[in-house]
């Protein structure tokens, strides 16, 4: 039997395990259909083919001899390419770094392959993850599946979020520095997990922010997240964020249901200047947790407007300190808007960095006593919808035009230390999906991942996919 589109990473192990499907013959369908639509879609950097065989294969030999390593056994992923994996390039979707070769796996690498899922490739990202509309002038900007005319994916964990909506595979890794995840997430209709910074470890993880940098992943389930979740987290002496941090588990509360939880929608700087359909699609949301039983109300989120008003130069010069080298020996390979926006941090003094850094202090101190009102706030995900990339990618002004639109309701979460998930919440008249964002204080992403899978659960936008037919007979 064939594994069915649509089918989620959750069924598709569980099929695996009972030999309805060898591990081996579903990685041959995903490079099948990854090999018909990927020349279109560029979602991958590239493809491990020989790899993913041999390691489907594997969970297949153990399998049969009674071991399973865990639920996602024998399912396959894929990695934005920053991550390290032993004997392939971490490019971090950068010309300059094409011949840097990884001598080990990152962390997060070790644990999905120690849970015995299947390593399919790696894939496109923004170049050195600075950019939340998607584009890529290096090695090519990945296509949102929604659209035929190409249509910006949203960023920096573009490839990811393609490679899962066009179901190339079930899973995917991405970070999330300002919006990494969920951007992309919400404009390729699926569901993204951002992480509390010191949940999941970056070692081995290309950096951007060692302030704000966070692991997350891909999905098209809330289910399939968390139970990727729950195996990429813990503490590891690698990366001293996740010192301290034990564990949690959420899948087993995942449908506990919201019934009497208290949701708040963030008012103010969130729902300012928002496309009409993006607003219609979020407000309407707030009919589902009341139906749900959850209490819905409004709060206005004061703090989300403060931050988004401080100098936003922690990404900047922590960037370009970790890209220092190349930007000042290789400028002429490298994308002259990500060069522009991250050479800025080289001329930011260092009091005005270290008062940035001490201007978040309380303002996420602030930001955590309003979930003592709220289990979450939910938001718009993005401002508006997905747009062509020709529209988005003209000059500086209008390309950073699109870029706020793209990052602000999420960027504040990196800066308030919050967690998140994004969630389809709708679609435009033209096709195109909306997403619903669940924040949740620090390292509560179990409330989180439950609220998103209530709303899931009740509506039917996950279980809408793009029409490819116009890129090849994948279907």
């Amino acid at each position: 039997m064939q594994a069915g589109h649509f089918e989620s990473a959750v069924d598709l192990a569980k099929r695996i395990h009972s030999g309805e499907l060898s591990a081996v013959d579903v990685c041959e369908q995903h490079l099948a259909r990854i090999r018909v639509l990927d020349p279109t879609l560029n979602a991958f950097r590239l493809v491990a083919e020989d790899r993913a065989r041999a390691t489907a294969a594997a969970a297949d030999r153990e399998l049969r001899a009674g071991r399973c390593r865990g639920p996602l056994h024998g399912v396959p992923y894929a990695t934005k390419d920053l991550f390290d994996v032993a004997g392939l390039p971490t490019t971090a979707g950068s010309r300059v770094l094409e011949r840097n070769i990884a001598d080990d796996d990152a962390t997060v690498t070790e644990k999905l392959a120690a849970a015995g899922m299947v390593l399919i490739g790696k894939t496109n990202t923004v170049e050195f993850a600075f950019g939340s509309v998607g584009i890529n002038h290096s090695h090519g900007t990945p296509h949102n599946p929604w659209a035929k005319v190409h249509h910006v994916p949203g960023g920096s964990s573009s490839g990811s979020a393609v490679a899962v909506a066009a179901e190339m595979v079930p899973l995917a890794t991405g970070t999330d520095t300002a919006c990494s995840v969920r951007t992309p997430a919400a404009l390729c209709g699926i569901v993204g997990l951002k992480t509390t910074v010191g949940r999941v470890s970056r070692r081995g993880v290309y950096p951007l922010s060692t302030t704000l940098d966070s692991v997350g992943c891909l999905a098209r389930s809330v289910a399939d997240a968390a139970t990727m979740f729950e195996i990429m987290q813990g503490a590891d002496r690698g990366d001293r964020s996740t010192g301290g941090v034990e564990p949690i588990e959420v899948v087993r509360s995942l449908t506990a249901g919201v019934r009497g939880s208290r949701i708040g929608f963030a008012e103010g700087i969130c729902f300012d200047d928002l496309d009409p359909e993006v607003e219609r699609s979020v407000r309407a949301c707030s009919g589902v947790f009341e139906e749900l039983g959850a209490s819905v109300s409004s709060l206005d989120f004061t703090e989300a407007g403060e931050v988004m008003a401080t100098p936003s130069v922690i990404s900047m010069v922590e960037g370009y300190a970790v890209n220092a080298m190349h930007i000042e020996t290789r400028a002429q390979d490298l994308d002259p808007v990500m060069l522009h926006r991250m050479r800025a941090g080289r001329d930011v003094r260092a009091v005005e960095y270290l008062h940035a850094l001490d201007a978040l202090q309380p303002l996420r101190a602030r930001a955590a006593q309003r979930f003592d009102a709220v289990d979450v706030l939910v938001a718009p995900t993005c401002m508006i919808p997905a747009r062509p990339v020709t529209e988005v990618d003209g000059d500086f002004d209008t390309y950073m035009a699109f870029a706020r639109c793209y990052l602000r309701n999420c960027f504040l979460g990196n800066l308030l230390d919050l967690c998140a998930v994004s969630v389809p919440c709708g679609f435009t008249a033209a096709g195109l999906p909306i997403g619903l964002m669940i924040y949740a204080k620090g390292f509560r992403e179990d409330l989180a991942l439950r609220v998103a899978h209530a709303f899931e659960q009740a509506t039917d936008w996950h279980t809408r996919r793009p029409n490819l037919s116009w890129v090849g007979p994948a279907r």
